[in-house]
């Protein structure tokens, strides 16, 4: 199946003279990573199967072949691979094979041109960031900007300002006035991550400008108009946290218009080799190492294991194997050592912030003897935002007054 010399579909046999399939398919990915590959040998077990499926073949057939069976299995990886590669440069930096993430891409080409909000849901370290910048580039948008923002990294005062901007003046350390990320984007796309980390206060002021498409700078009696596609993400279940009174319902229905659910690494492990394969490839040439694979076995254990941490847990595996090995083939003692590192408990940004505020709480009250007027001062806040983050915390000033 051949068109203008470019190729839909390899179908070999396993067993040949000289270099066999899964040779032949190691060759392929090197040049050609979407390319599906069918293998079909009559001396097929299930473990040549499994081992086959794992590095990335598309599918194995036993023979003497199924004519019936083989057509379907043809037509069905055409299929895929034609979908894949006519959606274009605005996906162009998504690596996948996996049905379920071209069905997620068919839908985000659907939505890119039309104006609503998209709310892209799935675990941390899926590429919610990712698609959401495939869809700004598959809108009419694509000229315009693409800003980002991490919407649980910062505390809320400051993340009113990031969005919003504020006047010079308009409380300590405003030196001079910012126009904020809403009208950075401009005519573009606002990305919102993790929007399920917003305060509630600060929700009610995204809700208003989303409504009345205008800006309030912190410190400004001036409304400013602004033309921004919303885009937003999370992994948590905001559901959940509109029953527990977390998150709003109304803010919820006006970012949710759309919703995108990116599956986990596990359950798309069909990726998982193609996309080793392209990382290695990235990270060998961003750092001048002469390395070229991973051995099979190496591929056989990237593809069992679970991924808690997703493409982001990939990401890093692969640039510790890259930076650590001595020779060109990767071998899997040194994935499984770099797996080993990565599954140690690590925390998130968020998860660090809240840890620290904590425990400089506490030092803070056990310094003043609970008293927090005398703790506002020595951190440079006012009392309404250290009873807010002793709330936070389940703090009382009380049990740290000197009985």
């Amino acid at each position: 199946m051949t068109y203008n010399n470019a190729f839909d579909v390899v179908l070999s046999d396993l067993r040949m003279p000289g270099m066999d399939g899964l040779n032949l398919f190691d060759e392929i990915l090197q040049k050609h990573r979407d390319l599906p590959v069918i293998l079909m040998t009559a001396h097929g077990t299930i473990k040549d199967a499994v081992a086959a499926t794992q590095r990335g073949v598309y599918s194995f057939l036993t023979k003497p072949v199924d004519h019936k069976e083989l057509r379907k299995t043809l037509l069905k990886a055409v299929s895929n691979n034609t979908r894949q590669s006519s959606m274009g440069d605005w996906c162009a930096e998504i690596v996948t094979r996996s049905p379920d993430m071209i069905r997620l891409l068919k839908q985000a080409e659907q939505v890119a041109d039309k104006n609503v909000s998209v709310l892209i849901s799935g675990a941390s370290g899926t590429g919610k960031e990712l698609l959401a910048k495939a869809i700004h580039n598959a809108s009419d948008r694509r000229d315009m900007p693409f800003v980002a923002i991490n919407c649980g990294a910062l505390p809320e005062d400051l993340l009113e300002s990031e969005l919003f901007g504020h006047l010079k003046g308009s409380y300590t350390g405003a030196f001079k006035d910012t126009i904020g990320l809403f009208r950075e984007a401009d005519g573009g796309t606002l990305f919102l991550d993790e929007i399920g980390d917003m305060p509630l206060s600060l929700q009610v002021k995204l809700l208003r400008a989303l409504q009345e498409r205008t800006v309030r700078p912190v410190g400004s009696s001036q409304s400013i108009e602004i033309n921004v596609r919303v885009i937003s993400a999370t992994h948590k279940d905001l559901q959940e946290a509109m029953k527990q009174s977390e998150f709003r319902e109304d803010l919820f229905y006006r970012l949710n218009v759309v919703n995108l659910e990116i599956p986990s690494l596990k359950e798309r492990f069909e990726d998982i080799p193609i996309l080793a394969e392209h990382l290695l490839r990235q990270s060998a040439e961003k750092h001048s190492i002469d390395v070229i694979k991973f051995a099979d076995d190496a591929i056989t254990l990237m593809t069992k294991s679970d991924w808690p941490g997703n493409v982001r847990q990939l990401v890093n595996v692969v640039e510790r194997c890259v930076a650590l090995t001595n020779s060109q083939i990767i071998p899997a003692s040194l994935v499984e050592q770099a797996l080993s590192l990565e599954n140690q408990y690590w925390p998130t940004l968020t998860e660090a912030r809240d840890s620290f505020e904590y425990e400089y709480l506490c030092r803070l009250l056990q310094l003043t003897d609970g008293n927090v007027t005398r703790a506002s001062d020595l951190a440079g806040r006012n009392r309404t935002d250290m009873h807010k983050l002793m709330k936070k915390h389940g703090l009382v000033a009380a049990e740290f007054r000197a009985a």
